[in-house]
């Protein structure tokens, strides 16, 4: 017990706890308008593929989410440093929408397949969309705080 108080402690005392917070924040506001951009466009108006609803929800939502994440998570201000965290990041949303892609087109077969009215399809087609996105959540977190807007290094260096 004395164990997991003091990672709790150490948790909050260095700011993830505040990180952390944060992260599902902005993950619940990029989630959100993922999955209203992609019912909106599949669901409602009828206009794009499941796949292409999902392609084009998926790039809306990124860009809050890189600005929320980078700003206000992990408190990073400035020019955004391209091959830290531009790239890695639009990597890491391209690898969530390449297995979302794969859960979304699985969705729309099954649901035409099993003759789900529109509706039925559209409700399948987002809880797979969250499902894929989900798988990736809580290892980007890592990523994030380890690698892309990791303070770390500004702190060294001002320690110097």
């Amino acid at each position: 017990m004395s164990g997991l108080l003091s990672f709790i402690n150490e948790f909050r005392t260095d700011g993830k706890y505040v990180k952390a917070f944060r992260y599902v924040v902005t993950s619940g506001v990029s989630v959100v308008v993922a999955q209203v951009t992609l019912f909106i466009l599949f669901g409602v108006a009828r206009k794009f593929s499941a796949t292409s609803s999902n392609v084009i929800a998926t790039g809306v939502s990124a860009v809050p989410a890189y600005y929320m994440n980078r700003n206000w998570a992990w408190g990073k201000s400035g020019k955004s440093h391209f091959w830290k965290e531009v790239f890695p990041f639009w990597a890491l949303a391209f690898l969530g929408l390449a297995v979302s892609i794969v859960t979304v087109a699985f969705a729309d077969r099954y649901s035409k397949s099993h003759n789900f009215t529109h509706l039925g399809a559209a409700l399948a087609v987002n809880f797979a969309s969250l499902f894929a996105f989900g798988i990736l959540w809580v290892g980007k977190f890592f990523i994030f705080n380890k690698f892309m807007f990791s303070t770390s290094d500004v702190n060294e260096l001002e320690a110097a």
